[in-house]
């Protein structure tokens, strides 16, 4: 086994040690078929996440028809997922940090499955409830995994370009969980089975096939070096560096001195001193309003157009028909990602999901509904995209999982309380002044970006 901290043979000339050089010759690798390979594992689970997020409001519609439920009743249908995925953000990026990222890819993609199955065979609310919080503790630090992950093992210059293609998979689980919701709710009881509880049969044996896929992946050298693994960091750095070497035909570049940044154990602390303190309030004020202006759109849209007049059926293909701007804005945003400030491109995409959303609440038209909604969506995760990879460049590997985890959280404890708060608005004043107060809190989220945020876009994890 190659010794950590002495210099070991370099492919293509030169000598590195093996431990700290570990990040610079990640960085300088061109991207590659494994690269891709690895953006399309990790970017289908990203699909589940998304794919039950989104269920919440789906289910919220389609229960509250059938089981009669209340203003109350359908609050905690949304938020119950949101409660154990505020849980399982907290707990699983930090163990993440800890234990690996790879592990913890593992356990959360394999105790969502195992949840959700349960929670289609669920025979009242209260049972209902319990099992979503806790398939949500399974997939709360998903994203956060995915962020994480693929930033520590993609090359910088296409770092943006890739996360981006990861999530335009992830998000195509979005108007799927829609579609797929109106029509099982039109065919009433497919094989005997109500249509939401295969929606969420389907989410759980996704899921575990994905999880099989995951077992193949390495653990990340970055992750490695800085647990002073330097030796089992070198292995998989070299093994990658020989296969893209062979996938792309010729020899690689040479890795950079200057590149050379030694990473470290960093404690939980380290978060709130010197300059990370800003950057981590930042991100805790920027993840509080963002889920007001990007989930609250998806996890509402089928409540807010029952509340407009339209079916359940109705509201839920219009609701479709909006989502697919999703995909369709993660695939927008992978030519601007890598060429736009991340930060200029996260405000400017705030600023249309504001403007989308005042037009969409105001809107009582058909067309203007889809297409104001549809505007919203792509708009949301250009945004989204933009965000996800941001959020990765800001905190050191020692604690960039924990760290992005923590303030993640939050957005899945706003998910909580947004429902209750969001629909007594929509009872009490209408779908507008639910969306004028999202434009409001849009507009602050611009500023805490524009003032506290720092440049990232094309520069390496290490030097950032």
């Amino acid at each position: 086994m190659t010794d950590t901290t002495s210099p070991t043979p370099d492919r293509r000339g030169g000598t590195t040690p093996a431990g700290h050089r570990a990040a610079a010759r990640l960085d300088r690798l061109p991207p590659s078929r494994w690269h891709r390979r690895i953006t399309l594992v990790v970017g289908i689970g990203a699909f589940f996440d998304l794919y039950e997020i989104f269920l919440g409001g789906v289910l919220a519609a389609v229960l509250a028809e059938q089981w009669h439920l209340g203003h109350t009743a359908k609050s905690w249908v949304i938020a119950a997922g949101f409660l154990g995925m505020f849980a399982g953000a907290n707990v699983l990026s930090v163990l993440a940090d800890r234990f690996g990222r790879r592990r913890m890819f593992l356990v959360n993609l394999g105790s969502y499955a195992f949840f959700s199955l349960l929670c289609a065979f669920a025979p009242d609310l209260s049972w209902l409830l319990a099992l979503r919080a806790l398939s949500g503790l399974g997939l709360g630090a998903e994203l956060v995994l995915v962020d994480t992950y693929l930033a520590e093992f993609l090359p910088r210059a296409v770092r943006g370009r890739y996360i981006a293609w990861a999530y335009t998979l992830g998000f195509v689980g979005v108007p799927v969980a829609a579609l797929l919701g109106a029509r099982l709710v039109a065919a009433h009881q497919p094989l005997g089975v109500d249509g939401w509880r295969w929606l969420l049969v389907a989410g759980a044996l996704g899921a575990a096939f994905i999880q099989l896929m995951r077992r193949r992946l390495p653990e990340s050298p970055r992750w490695l070096t800085v647990q002073g693994r330097g030796a089992e960091a070198e292995r998989i750095v070299a093994g990658l560096e020989e296969r893209v070497a062979r996938e792309t035909g010729g020899s690689l570049p040479s890795v950079p001195e200057a590149e050379t940044v030694p990473e470290r154990k960093v404690p939980l602390g380290e978060m709130f001193r010197g300059d990370h303190r800003r950057r981590t309030v930042m991100w805790w004020i920027f993840q509080v309003l963002q889920t007001v202006g990007y989930y609250g759109f998806g996890s509402l849209a089928p409540v807010v157009l029952t509340a407009k007049g339209h079916t359940v059926t109705e509201s839920l293909l219009y609701a479709a028909l909006s989502f697919c701007g999703y995909p369709l804005g993660s695939a927008l945003s992978v030519p601007l990602i890598d060429r736009i400030e991340r930060r200029t491109l996260i405000i400017a995409s705030a600023l249309g999901i504001a403007g989308c959303g005042l037009a969409f609440g105001f809107a009582d038209a058909t067309w203007a509904i889809v297409a104001f909604g549809f505007l919203l969506t792509v708009c949301s995760n250009v945004f989204s995209n933009a965000f996800h990879v941001y959020q990765t460049e800001i905190f050191p590997t020692g604690l960039r999982s924990s760290a992005i985890g923590i303030a993640y959280s939050l957005s899945r404890l706003t998910s909580v309380v947004l429902p209750f708060v969001a629909l007594s608005v929509l009872d009490a004043l209408g779908p507008a002044a639910v969306f004028s107060a999202s434009a409001g809190l849009m507009l602050l989220l611009c500023l805490d970006v524009a003032l506290l945020g720092p440049r990232t876009t094309g520069r390496s994890l290490e030097r950032i």
